[in-house]
């Protein structure tokens, strides 16, 4: 899959296995069949352009930043057709002719992408990855340009779990060489196959332990709800959830939890999101009601998109269709029942954070904000405010074109709270700024393990010197992280159902 997710949350919105669809009334060039011969002739060339064809009239009816793309406007090709078709003929790299078409790629739009297969999309919207099935961080020693990895996390099941990796475990060679800041990003790439060897931080050096473990990457399918525990302490009963991803096919899953944790009459909540790089709005929604309550009156997200779709939606819907509230239910999906949201109804919420934190979670602390005291400890948040949707490329009857998987994520809209909070660029500053001790990683619910006791410290009222990164002090400089490798990692995705009368904004003769 090429480089290539927000969940809307009324009824008129989809969920994650139901993508959006894009109709097209214009540019359809087909495969054509020979009707001399039994035998179909597949012309590349027009296939070739029928996906560039597709890939600009996705971006021209729905990229949230169209009008600043002079190419994605019928009047920059004369609003002739022929001259639009020699535009896009020489793009025999689609991935690139996408890129070219976004606004200031890689400084404002760094998020939209595209992918040549979209069940594998599909699968990753779900969870389903092939992969070594551990997340991990990497972290320069001292001064030297050698680098180690640390454990932060074991998808259960997974190679790395059945080979015995565990969180705080510490590699520093892949298939016997060093990791360097000059070679991790070739040696880590996912290939299928590598050996690790590991090692031991003993007394602030880095000592190898002989431990050489061989991997193969296997379909993965990733829970994101990762750990829940309660912890009794002083007159507080504290709820504490790890939680990795916004995935919609564990939204039941994540209510039942909550459905423990009123149960067990939980006061406070520690809401563990330092891995989690977003996924679906729709479950952000019901996550941020089973938080704060199930007040559908109550605005959580208003959305806008580009000037085009807002007018049409307006006119379609009226200004409601951009506003969701806190919800009291989870929809009926085909897998579930519609089914009551177990709320705690907190005064306040404490978030675990890290510059892995990002869209759909960055979406929970800030609309949650107007409501109640969010405290954030960790470090500033990824800043990530926009959201994107699948296209696919569909006849006016909503059937995908058999000739190519190719589809589109770019991004659609941005989001506000209740307050008309967004736009955070630089992402959202931490209460207390807290690391992880990358040479003492404990398990997570470990009341020592340096993020969770900086939170329970300030639940507690004692100071906050336990937020200091011990680490730093012993030479270990975090630069990067395993999500850095996957580009549609930090994300948050809607799915419409969008009314069928919508078409393309403007025609080519």
């Amino acid at each position: 899959m090429k480089r290539a997710y927000f969940n809307k949350g009324k009824a008129h919105y989809l969920f994650i296995g139901l993508f959006i669809v894009l109709f097209f009334f214009l540019f359809s060039i087909g495969c054509k069949k020979d009707k001399s011969s039994d035998n179909p002739t597949i012309d590349t060339s027009a296939i070739s352009l029928e996906i560039n064809q597709f890939i600009w009239s996705g971006l021209n009816s729905y990229y949230l930043w169209v009008d600043g793309v002079p190419k994605l406007s019928p009047a920059y090709f004369q609003n002739n057709k022929d001259q639009w078709n020699a535009f896009l003929t020489p793009y025999s790299d689609h991935e690139k002719l996408f890129n070219d078409l976004l606004y200031q790629y890689g400084k404002v739009d760094k998020w939209s992408w595209i992918v040549d297969d979209y069940v594998a999309l599909q699968n990753f919207f779900q969870g389903i990855t092939k992969s070594m099935g551990y997340n991990y961080g990497l972290a320069r020693i001292g001064t030297t340009g050698d680098i180690l990895g640390f454990v932060q996390y074991v998808v259960k099941g997974s190679p790395a779990d059945q080979s015995g990796i565990k969180r705080g475990d510490i590699f520093i060679k892949v298939n016997g060489e060093q990791l360097t800041v000059s070679n991790y990003q070739t040696l880590l790439v996912d290939s299928g196959t590598y050996t690790l060897s590991f090692a031991n931080i003993v007394n602030h050096t880095v000592v190898p332990n002989g431990k050489d473990l061989y991997l193969t990457a296997t379909v993965v399918q990733e829970n994101p709800i990762y750990y829940d525990t309660i912890f009794n302490i002083n007159n507080n009963k504290i709820g504490y959830l790890v939680y990795n991803g916004f995935m919609s096919n564990y939204d039941i899953q994540l209510n039942q939890v909550f459905s423990g944790f009123k149960a067990a009459g939980i006061n406070k909540l520690i809401l563990d999101l330092r891995y989690n790089g977003g996924g679906s709005v729709q479950t952000a929604i019901y996550l941020a009601s089973m938080i704060y309550g199930t007040y559908s009156n109550k605005v959580f997200i208003k959305s806008q998109y580009n000037d085009s779709l807002q007018s049409y939606w307006t006119q379609q819907y009226g200004s409601s269709f951009f506003i969701d509230n806190f919800t009291n239910v989870i929809l009926q999906t085909t897998a579930n029942p519609q089914t009551p949201i177990n709320t705690l109804n907190l005064n306040d919420l404490y978030v675990l954070t890290t510059r892995n934190t990002a869209s759909a979670s960055e979406l929970v602390i800030n609309g949650l904000r107007p409501y109640m005291p969010v405290i954030t400890i960790g470090d500033t948040t990824d800043g990530k405010y926009v959201g994107s949707m699948t296209i696919y490329d569909t006849d006016n009857y909503g059937n995908v074109n058999p000739n190519h998987k190719w589809a589109l994520q770019p991004i659609v809209l941005k989001m506000a709270n209740a307050n008309g909070v967004s736009d955070f660029v630089d992402g959202l500053a931490p209460t207390v700024f807290a690391e992880e001790d990358i040479a003492n990683l404990l398990p997570f619910g470990n009341p020592n393990e340096t993020m969770l006791k900086a939170t329970l410290d300030y639940i507690n009222g004692v100071m906050q010197q336990s937020a200091v990164l011990k680490s730093k002090s012993m030479g270990f400089h975090k630069i990067a992280d395993s999500k850095d490798f996957i580009p549609h990692a930090k994300e948050m995705y809607i799915n419409k159902n969008i009314n069928n009368k919508f078409r393309l904004k403007s025609s080519l003769h």
